[in-house]
């Protein structure tokens, strides 16, 4: 599934391929799709999007023009939802691909359409829409008030549940998922089945070394100085330097040195580095997701383990997963991954058992 980045990512590549470019007619459904139409018809309209967590918000703006003084035309936002693969998509008509369900049109000849293409159809989208209230501030670009917003809250019965289901729940921790998850706690060295408060608890309501990591938005698009062989360099000394993980007599979230740490930064930090991918993390014109999984160092990752949390999810982990674990959950190895063609979202399938 889509996390915060590839939303993110998804919010610049419609904003890098749509510049310049203007829209005209209806905005047109698909027939299969059972999503809302939408209402909205202009000779001439640009599209810009914003990301805020796991939403996507498409603005619709009008072109005004000395011959439309009395025009009615208005900025329509439609706000999406990604599911479980959605993504955008920039082709010529005569390209456009099999699952797009949902298409703007360009004023050109030959029309070019940028297209919300959706293979499972659980994402969704919403014409004349806002950000979801029930959903907290965005861990990336909003990080002061989502970190004000955890850490406020934790006499919520939310916190008492496992820290690896907490970072799921969008209210606090909007844009975390599974990959992120797992890549955040096995970075801290943090078993994923402890109690979420337990974690939390010990945490400053100011980080310290927010001036320092904080990373403004317009500058994530750049790319990053570093090449991909010094990446994998980098990554592999990080792996080697690794320490053990808690003894299996541990009830808490670690030692001293461990809770330290902290989580919240993480949140913040890890995500962004997936932004600072680029067009690595999330291209929707070429599936090569090589640097994305050279990037991964417990999700999926040989050597790991996994096992289902309360709701069914794959927590993805190395060690003791804690005392929080699911009774009767046997715990299965990471096997060799497999390419999907069909799917943008960085997520891996086991193969097939002949």
């Amino acid at each position: 599934m889509p996390e915060g980045p590839e939303l993110h990512l998804a919010s610049l590549f419609v904003n890098r391929v749509c510049e310049g470019v203007v829209f005209t007619g209806p905005v047109r459904k698909s027939v299969v799709s059972k999503s809302c139409d939408v209402a909205f018809n202009c000779e001439a309209y640009r599209i810009r999007a914003a990301s805020r967590g796991k939403e996507v918000k498409l603005m619709l703006t009008p072109i005004k023009s000395d011959d439309k003084k009395g025009s009615t035309e208005r900025q329509m936002d439609v706000v999406f939802r990604f599911g479980m693969s959605g993504y955008f998509r920039f082709t010529s008509e005569d390209e456009l691909p099999k699952h797009a369900h949902l298409c703007f049109f360009s004023n050109e000849k030959p029309c070019r359409v940028l297209s919300f293409v959706d293979t499972r159809r659980f994402g969704s989208w919403e014409p004349n829409g806002n950000w979801q209230p029930d959903r907290g501030p965005c861990l990336m670009f909003e990080y002061k008030s989502f970190r004000q917003n955890v850490l406020s809250n934790l006499s919520n019965r939310a916190f008492d549940r496992p820290i690896c289901e907490a970072l799921l729940n969008q209210k606090y921790f909007n844009g975390i998922g599974n990959y992120l998850r797992a890549e955040i706690l096995f970075r801290l060295k943090i078993q994923p089945f402890v109690q979420a408060r337990t974690v939390l608890e010990g945490l400053e309501l100011e980080d310290q070394a927010a001036d320092d990591i904080t990373v403004k938005e317009e500058l994530v698009d750049k790319k990053v100085k570093l090449t991909h062989s010094l990446i994998k360099i980098w990554q592999k000394l990080r792996l080697l330097m690794s320490q053990p993980l808690f003894s299996k007599t541990s009830d808490r979230a670690g030692d001293n040195k461990a809770q330290s740490a902290d989580l919240l930064r993480l949140c913040h930090t890890v995500p962004l580095e997936v932004v600072n991918m680029g067009g690595k993390g999330y291209d929707p014109q070429k599936a090569d997701h090589s640097d994305f999984e050279a990037w991964l160092q417990c999700y999926y990752v040989a050597g790991m383990k996994s096992t289902r949390d309360h709701n069914g999810r794959t927590m993805w982990f190395s060690g003791d997963p804690g005392p929080m674990v699911p009774k009767e959950r046997k715990s299965r190895k990471a096997k060799k991954r497999a390419k999907k063609e069909d799917d943008h979202n960085h997520t891996v399938k086991k193969k097939e058992t002949k």
